[in-house]
């Protein structure tokens, strides 16, 4: 090892140690089209043309934001691994692709073995989980860049769906249904408003309880991010599913309109579903409440995954994502009308809160609450900026 380059900060040494200990990890992840050995320069998958007459290649890249702050604080780094794996294959599977395989990257200040095994630990689980191969990633310590402790990590996952199966939302109608799929929680978004509301607002720490969950702190926040590949992935082959959802930064509302034509508005009742216990912690501990604007827009509030089905559809819908471990809930139905989401809820001082499509912005509207059409001059009250 070269003594000037770990005077330096890089640690070459263990960096080796880690790359060995990750890579039963890495192997039990493997899937029969995965090509070369573990430790090449690059991650060779070859893909099954007999499965394909089109192949669509689909990809996503994404990170765990500053979640990854609770996880150093708890000292515990293998859930935010499953959650960059969840972050990245529940993007793609919005378009019917199935995962095929991932990339992780990891960044560091300074190289600690049993955190760096910890972290890939997570990521193999999560790609387990998805049914994706881990044919690579990058474990990069920048002393300089990042102070000893300080970390970030991402991923990068790639699908593939036949191009006649592609699903993009353009099939989304009137009188569709809407089901949602239950989140576990925060999932891996919102985290800067969260953290602010526990640590600072209420002066929380990780070990301390939140009497309406029922666990520490660190427990409630470092729930990981579902998985929803396997279901949605049956659902798929029984159903014809007409457009989907990953409900992440922007919650429900920022996210299920991106799935809808114009001409359709999504009409969402939150008292169709359980919200899990973290919401209502967050807005009693909070020293200014999130308004509902901020709720529906900054946070899942429950539901982490949504589909559009016909209506004639749902029954068998509902049934596959059952046996499949989906938790669906119908939650609303697709209506004519301008591209809006509209989401009814005791949360709205109006009992209902919309974004429009034209204009981003989400809005508490009375209007709305007294049966007001989509189709008149609606025009932005009040505050809530995207």
């Amino acid at each position: 090892m070269s003594e000037a380059y770990r005077k330096a900060g890089v640690d070459i040494a263990a960096a080796d140690r880690s790359v060995a200990r990750m890579k039963r990890h890495v192997e039990s992840t493997r899937r029969p089209e995965v090509w070369g050995a573990f430790g090449g320069f690059g991650g060779g998958f070859a893909l099954d043309m007999a499965r394909y007459k089109e192949p669509v290649l689909v990809s996503g890249t994404d990170g765990v934001g500053t979640k990854l702050l609770v996880a150093r604080a708890v000292g515990r780094y293998d859930t935010v691994g499953i959650d960059c794996v969840a972050m990245c294959v529940n993007d793609i599977i919005v378009h019917g692709a199935e995962p095929l395989f991932f990339l992780d990257y990891l960044a560091v200040g300074r190289v600690d073995p049993d955190q760096v095994e910890a972290v890939v630990s997570g990521v193999a689980a999560g790609c387990r989980e998805a049914g994706c191969a881990l044919i690579g990633g990058e474990t990069a310590e920048m002393p300089g860049m990042y102070a000893p402790g300080d970390y970030d990590l991402a991923g990068f996952a790639v699908g593939a769906v036949e191009r006649a199966r592609f699903v993009d939302g353009s099939r989304v109608r009137p009188g569709d249904v809407v089901i949602g799929l239950a989140s576990a929680g925060l999932h891996s978004n919102g985290f800067s408003l969260a953290r602010k509301i526990v640590f600072e607002d209420a002066g929380l720490s990780v070990e301390d309880e939140l009497p309406e969950c029922g666990a520490t702190v660190g427990e409630v926040l470092l729930a990981p991010t579902r998985i929803y590949v396997r279901a949605i992935l049956a659902l798929l082959e029984r159903v014809d599913v007409r457009g989907m959802a990953h409900i992440t930064g922007g919650g429900l509302l920022d996210n299920v309109i991106r799935t809808l034509p114009e001409g359709c508005r999504a009409v969402l009742d939150a008292t169709a579903w359980e919200e899990p216990p973290v919401f209502a912690a967050l807005r009693r501990l909070s020293v200014e409440p999130p308004t509902a604007e901020d709720l529906y827009q900054t946070w899942n509030m429950g539901i982490g995954f949504v589909c559009m089905i016909a209506q004639e559809d749902v029954d068998r819908a509902m049934a596959v994502l059952k046996e499949n471990g989906g938790r669906p809930v119908q939650i609303g139905r697709v209506e004519a009308g301008d591209r809006s989401v509209v989401i009814r809820t005791p949360h709205a001082a109006s009992g209902v809160v919309m974004r429009r499509a034209e204009t981003g912005v989400a809005v508490d509207k009375s209007d709305e609450a007294s049966g007001g059409g989509p189709g008149g001059a609606h025009r932005p009250e009040g505050g809530g900026g995207v």
